[in-house]
């Protein structure tokens, strides 16, 4: 049964302009304003290759001047599905025998560092492509969480480590003895790398035996990679993985991930900040 428009507005005792204004202009204020917003968020959330979670995203809208806050951010981004990846699981691996050089942890879960070129990070990881596995090593250093150094082979070797080094001491030319932190892996625990460390003025700080925790960072790390550029990824060839791996570090990682750990900034974002403040004193 219908009924007619005037008397249904008189029952619930609302004047029919007012309804009428409704219908030709039925988003509120709020509502219009919400998708102005969502439009923002869209464009930040791919921008970031769909890896931002709410959070970041709030911050690249604050770096816009947007005022909203973060919780209007979450719902918005809850109501349109737009989440940041997950990744997938550890591979199973053997853990076993005594490594050939164990260093002691000089480290000491002490992340925090104040100037570059003090402590780096290493370890070694796996991406699976139809070809077989993918190894990955990094080398990042503690100050910015930058990736300083990485190599990526078809089999975890001495060289897949010392190739990662090699470009870190490359790029950054320590003029200082550095510190650089890795597992007791048989990678790092070979007389070759322990060779290239004391060519280089690197010395060695290792984690206790199976504690991830003390290398946490590189952890970290791995586990953005996989979460925000390989998520269930099968890549059809190693080269595919390498070139995606590439451009995940290079092109977004380092210039351009925001980190909680520098002010929110990315690693050379942070760094560049570092050295203006030095040349400002």
């Amino acid at each position: 049964m219908e009924y007619p428009v005037r008397r249904l507005c008189e029952t619930l005792k609302v004047h029919p302009s007012g309804y009428y204004a409704w219908l030709s202009e039925p988003k509120s204020v709020r509502a219009k304003e919400d998708q102005r917003l969502l439009g923002l968020i869209k464009h930040a959330w791919l921008e970031s290759g769909g890896v931002y979670g709410y959070r970041k995203i709030h911050d690249d809208l604050r770096e816009l001047g947007e005022s909203c806050g973060r919780h209007r951010v979450a719902r918005l981004m809850r109501l349109e599905k737009l989440r940041s990846q997950t990744g997938y699981r550890r591979r199973p691996g053997y853990c076993g025998g005594k490594p050939t050089v164990a260093s002691p942890n000089r480290l000491e879960r002490q992340f925090k560092v104040a100037e570059p070129n003090k402590v780096w990070v290493t370890d070694i990881t796996y991406i699976r492509t139809y070809e077989g596995w993918l190894y990955l090593a990094v080398v990042l250093d503690l100050f910015s969480r930058q990736v300083v150094g990485w190599s990526m082979k078809p089999r975890m070797c001495s060289d897949l480590a010392i190739d990662a080094l090699l470009m870190a001491v490359w790029r950054r030319k320590p003029k200082q003895e550095v510190m650089i932190h890795s597992d007791q892996g048989s990678q790092f625990s070979s007389l070759d790398w322990q060779s290239f460390l004391k060519a280089n003025n690197l010395i060695s700080s290792m984690s206790r035996r199976g504690n991830c925790h003390d290398n946490a960072v590189a952890e970290s790390f791995f586990q953005l990679l996989k979460r925000e550029r390989i998520r269930r990824k099968t890549y059809g060839t190693r080269e595919e993985a390498r070139a995606d791996v590439f451009d995940y570090i290079e092109m977004f990682y380092n210039p351009k991930r925001r980190h909680s750990s520098a002010m929110q900034l990315s690693p050379v974002d942070f760094e560049k900040r570092y050295f203006q403040s030095l040349e400002s004193v």
